[in-house]
């Protein structure tokens, strides 16, 4: 296996293909930014959590990675449902990096090399390998493009702009023109950061402390986490006067000023968007970060600008609590060239070119999270094909994953993808909670969870069954002292014999007050919070199982690739198009391409009922 780069993206894709037992060759531009976090060095938040915690379950490293690195842990949305908590934790960026290298270094059969691929070479119609700047070629059974925002990448800070990767690394073009040469279509997407601060400038005494929490269990399924010594993060906001420098110098800045073609990001918007989008909000949340243990550098989180030099300055400095900061780095705008998704198929492999496969953000989707997803499921394929079995494809309603290359590959993309829970259609059954109860089967299958862990995570679930079992058969009976009980606790008293399930379904209560009706659970908190979901939504999972069962009738309805689309009777113009250009694998995927309407999907269906008829005839097609 050969994989270009080594960010999120590259790194689970190069562990997965040499865990599976294949010598695996990286090829970074500099070992020293391995994994590397150009922008906030945190991981999680709703959806990309979920992520992370699939990954974990499927064998992947980005959650015990993060459980090494972090300084800050945060649970997410408690007060909202079940299905949108998520994680967030905020790294040390050095450590994040420098712990993922010596993985790859120590990883049995990989081999990690610090070089420029300029070329991929296509022999026979099926990828060949590599070849360097260097000049040196190398041969691989499949090639996995990883590298992420480096292709043609420009920065630009205000009138000045500049060739360069994210954090002053190099940019490349030969791999943007080989794509080309190779048919490859590239689009033009665009993202930016903010400024990095000294701490020692900041006034954090005008601003809101908001610290770390001591949870059980970070995002691995593999162990308990050590207690560790947490950094607060803070949280201060821009002011009027923020927004009057801002306004008056929209003209300077590289977005509005025309010198950037590129998409930007819709829901991480730069400060200055933020300003022309909401004229009428008098202020907007500015979150300072610590970067590392050993660092006095912070990353200011909600002032990512493209404007130059000397306003930046001015604009931080009306920040409450930043009125004498001293900048280490300068925020800047990046544009890059990455890969329309839609040439891929679902195992993330080229339709056109047998063994050559894309993950991560050149296929136009932004963070850390989506590239270690994609990372993984594509070394993971790559694997499974050498190995002569059928991919490995996660449905929607198996996984956020699922949602994810779904999107990428179905919709038209027009801007970097970002994960969100509203995305996904099935939020209650893929729970950041369950994610090793849905994918550790998969996980095992392809051989990147050892046994070990994989019956660890058997446990974890037959302990929580164990426990609703008991609940169920667990009865209370009517008495003063229960009443009285229920009554102090918020609920109302019952007339029957009731069980400990019955009760735990009652909105009010929650599983820790059924110690003092009696109840003596053995469970650590976490594993008591899943019953307590399981036992209290309930009636809501078995409904979203039987749309599950009515989305995969859809889905099961194979759409052969020879379809000539220009030649069903029926398909509206764009429909016709689309499909040809998608090329989808089931009615269902069809369905969710944008310009293919639900009278296309009927006429689809139509095609397929008389092809089906036509067979059993014996009629040929």
């Amino acid at each position: 296996m050969i994989v270009v780069g080594a960010g999120h993206a590259g790194c689970e894709a190069a562990l997965a293909t040499a865990r599976m037992g294949f010598r695996t060759a990286v090829y970074t531009l500099a070992l020293d930014s391995v994994a590397m976090m150009p922008c906030n060095p945190s991981i999680g938040g709703p959806g990309k959590a979920h992520i992370v915690r699939e990954i974990d379950a499927l064998g992947g490293e980005i959650g015990r990675n993060t459980d090494r690195a972090y300084m800050h842990l945060r649970l997410l949305n408690t007060k909202k449902g079940p299905a949108v908590r998520a994680l967030r934790a905020q790294t040390d960026r050095k450590l994040y990096s420098w712990s993922m290298r010596q993985l790859l270094e120590r990883q049995p059969g990989l081999f990690l090399r610090e070089a420029c691929v300029e070329t991929i070479i296509v022999k026979g119609g099926r990828v060949w390998g590599v070849a360097l700047r260097t000049g040196e070629k190398v041969q691989g059974q499949c090639v996995i493009v990883a590298n992420g925002t480096f292709m043609r990448s420009m920065i630009h800070v205000g009138e000045i702009h500049y060739e360069s990767g994210p954090q002053a690394q190099q940019t490349t073009y030969g791999l943007s023109n080989s794509l080309e040469e190779l048919g490859f279509e590239l689009i033009r997407f665009k993202t930016g950061t903010p400024p990095r601060a000294n701490s020692r400038s900041l006034n954090y005494d005008k601003m809101t402390p908001m610290p770390g929490q001591h949870l059980l269990r970070g995002f691995s399924f593999a162990k308990v986490l050590e207690p560790k010594e947490q950094v607060p993060c803070w949280l201060t906001y821009t002011t009027p006067q923020t927004h009057e420098i801002i306004s008056r110098n929209l003209n300077r800045t590289a977005l509005y000023g025309g010198a950037i073609e590129g998409i930007g990001p819709r829901y991480c918007p730069s400060i200055e968007s933020k300003i022309v989008q909401f004229p009428d909000k008098q202020s907007h949340q500015v979150f300072v970060e610590p970067e590392g243990w050993d660092t006095q550098e912070v990353y200011l989180s909600g002032v990512s600008t493209s404007l130059p030099a000397d306003v930046q300055m001015e604009v931080v400095r009306s920040i409450p609590g930043l009125e004498d900061v001293e900048i280490l780095r300068l925020a800047y705008a990046i544009e890059y060239d990455c890969l329309g998704p839609h040439q891929l198929k679902l195992n993330l492999e080229s339709k056109e070119i047998p063994g050559l496969y894309f993950a991560g953000q050149i296929n136009g989707s932004s963070g850390y999270e989506e590239a270690a997803a994609q990372g993984i499921m594509a070394g993971i394929n790559c694997g499974l094909s050498l190995r002569g079995e059928e991919p490995l494809i996660l449905g929607r309603d198996e996984a956020y994953i699922g949602v994810l290359i779904d999107d990428l590959v179905t919709k038209a993309i027009h801007e970097p993808y970002r994960m969100m829970t509203s995305l996904a259609e099935y939020r209650l059954l893929l729970r950041q909670d369950n994610a090793d109860r849905r994918l550790g089967d998969y996980g095992k299958r392809v051989g990147l969870l050892s046994e070990e862990r994989y019956e660890q995570m058997q446990r974890r679930w037959e302990a929580v069954e164990r426990e609703i079992r008991d609940l169920a058969s667990w009865r209370l009976t009517p008495s003063e002292d229960v009443n009285s009980t229920l009554q102090a606790i918020g609920s109302t008293p019952t007339n029957q014999v009731v069980t400990g399930e019955e009760l735990l379904r009652r909105p009010e209560i929650r599983y820790q007050q059924l110690a003092t009706l009696g109840w003596d659970s053995g469970l650590d908190g976490e594993l008591q919070d899943l019953v307590e979901v399981e036992i209290k939504y309930a009636g809501y999972i078995r409904k979203e199982r039987r749309s599950v069962e009515r989305f995969k009738s859809m889905e099961a309805r194979a759409l052969p690739e020879w379809i000539d689309y220009s030649k069903v009777v029926g398909l509206s113009k764009e429909a016709e198009e689309k499909l040809t250009e998608v090329r989808p694998d089931s009615l269902g995927q069809a369905s969710r391409i944008a310009g293919v309407s639900p009278a296309d999907i009927s006429v689809l269906m139509i095609f397929l009922e008389r092809r089906g008829r036509s067979r059993r005839d014996g009629h040929t097609e």
